[in-house]
């Protein structure tokens, strides 16, 4: 049960009108208040109405997500808002790349965990690897935990990308 004070995390799908300016005003809404951004990914959708998909994921109270939520719907070059984590129909999912660096028995283990979590090794050397891994934020968190005593050296992740199950938009 979700408390009043208590923070959660919240992922917004936002469906905006693809034109200059757009996601400086959206980030804007965010800076004006306080609020951080904790993910970001934008990209133009395949309809024909030139629309993009930004996908933001902050951390907040429910009274905070509820005025984002609400100042997010009073923009004038937005089409539509929901908050994926909280919709059962919605879907998120991020890509990382995660650098290992290991010989011996380090380099056994960093490739059976990979295995475990479906990675795909996309370079390697006789002293690295690079992982590529995607799922739920959850999922590249923990192969990321497990991959750190093995010799974790970078990670890059895209952001957390979200959409609706089902046919409608």
């Amino acid at each position: 049960m979700q408390y009043e004070g208590e923070e959660r995390r919240a992922t917004f799908s936002v469906l905006v009108d693809n034109e200059p300016g757009v996601l400086h005003r959206l980030v804007g809404l965010f800076a004006a208040r306080g609020y951080n951004i904790e993910s970001l990914t934008v990209a133009e959708t395949d309809h024909a109405e030139h629309l993009s998909r930004v996908t933001i994921v902050s951390r907040g109270t429910a009274p905070i997500l509820a005025q984002i939520y609400a100042q997010l719907e009073k923009m004038v070059a937005v089409r539509a808002v929901s908050d994926i984590g909280r919709d059962p129909l919605g879907v998120e999912r991020e890509l990382a790349l995660v650098k290992v660096r290991g010989t011996g028995t380090e380099r056994v283990e960093a490739l059976r965990v990979a295995e475990i979590f479906r990675s795909k090794v996309i370079d390697t050397g006789l002293e690295s690897f690079i992982f590529e891994i995607t799922g739920a934020p959850s999922k590249i968190d923990s192969f990321e935990e497990l991959m750190r005593p093995l010799g974790l050296v970078e990670v890059s992740r895209t952001g957390v990308l979200s959409i609706r199950r089902g046919a409608q938009r």
